[in-house]
C-alpha cells in the first residue's frame, strides 16, 4: 500500500482511495480478493499511512464489493462493519453449474466457459446482477458498467443490454450513486470504461463521475488521467 501512496505523490495527486476487492461465496479457481480478516490489517496499515503522509496526500480506504445474489444479506452485513470512505459496487463472477467464472478476465478457462454458456445470456445476467446490486447494496460508486466480457472477441451489446444499462443509470440517479470512469480502458480500446456515449447518458441523468485507474501495480496509479480532460461529455 505504501508503494501506491508514494506513486500517487510522485504523480502529484492530491487524493487517492484504495478499493480493495471483497467477494463472498465465490467458487473460483483462485482467490483474487481480501478475506474478512485481511481487511483488519488493511485498515491498520491505511491509518498508519494516513498519519505518515498526512501533509502530502489525502488517503481514503474503500472497498470494491463484487455482487453475489446468493449472499446479498451477508455482503450487506459485512459492509456495515466498517467505516468506508467509498463503497464501489461491481460484479466479477457468474455462476455456471455450481462454479464461478470471471467475467472481466482474459484467462482462457473463463472465456471458454462463458462462451459456451452464451455471450448474450452472460451479459444479460451481468447487467441484471448490477441492477440488483445498485438497488440492494449501500454502494456509492458503480464500477465496470460496460466492461463485461471485455476480452471476449464475440461480445456485442444488444438492445436488451442497453435497456438494462439505462435502468441501472436511473436507479443510480435515484440513489445518488456516482459512476466510475475507469482509465484502464485506454490500454485496451483507446477509450475509458464506460464508453463516452454511456458517460454522456450518465451525465444527462445527473450522475456524478469519479476517476479510477484500476491500478493493480503502483506504476499504474493515475494512469491516463490526463486524457480525461479531453472527453467531450456535453449532451449536444
Amino acid at each position: 500500500m505504501e508503494e501506491y501512496v508514494q506513486a500517487a505523490i510522485a504523480r502529484r495527486l492530491k487524493k487517492i482511495i484504495f478499493l480493495e476487492h471483497f467477494e463472498l461465496g465465490i467458487n473460483y479457481m483462485e482467490t483474487t480478493w481480501l478475506s474478512e480478516e485481511d481487511f483488519s490489517y488493511y485498515f491498520e496499515e491505511g491509518k498508519r499511512l494516513r498519519g505518515k503522509y498526512r501533509n502530502q496526500l489525502d488517503i481514503g480506504l474503500g472497498v470494491e464489493v463484487g455482487y453475489n445474489p446468493a449472499r446479498r444479506q451477508e455482503i450487506s452485513n459485512f459492509l456495515t462493519g466498517y467505516q468506508w470512505d467509498r463503497i464501489g459496487v461491481s460484479c466479477h463472477f457468474l455462476e455456471i453449474d455450481g462454479r464461478h467464472f470471471a467475467v472481466l478476465s482474459s484467462k482462457q478457462p473463463n472465456l471458454e466457459a462463458l462462451g459456451q454458456f452464451g455471450i448474450d445470456k452472460a451479459a444479460t445476467i451481468y447487467y441484471e446482477h448490477l441492477l440488483d446490486a445498485v438497488e440492494s447494496l449501500p454502494g456509492r460508486v458503480l464500477c465496470h458498467l460496460d466492461a463485461v466480457l471485455r476480452y471476449h472477441p464475440e461480445v456485442c451489446f444488444t438492445t436488451r443490454h442497453l435497456d438494462l444499462v439505462r435502468q441501472i443509470l436511473r436507479a443510480m440517479a435515484a440513489k445518488g450513486m456516482a459512476l466510475e470512469v475507469n482509465t484502464s480502458g485506454y490500454r485496451l480500446r483507446d477509450e475509458p470504461f464506460p464508453a463516452p456515449f454511456l458517460l454522456k447518458e450518465a451525465v444527462s441523468c445527473g450522475i456524478s463521475l469519479v476517476a479510477g485507474s484500476d491500478a493493480h501495480r503502483p506504476q499504474e496509479v493515475g494512469r491516463y488521467f490526463d486524457r480525461l480532460a479531453m472527453l467531450n461529455l456535453d449532451e449536444n
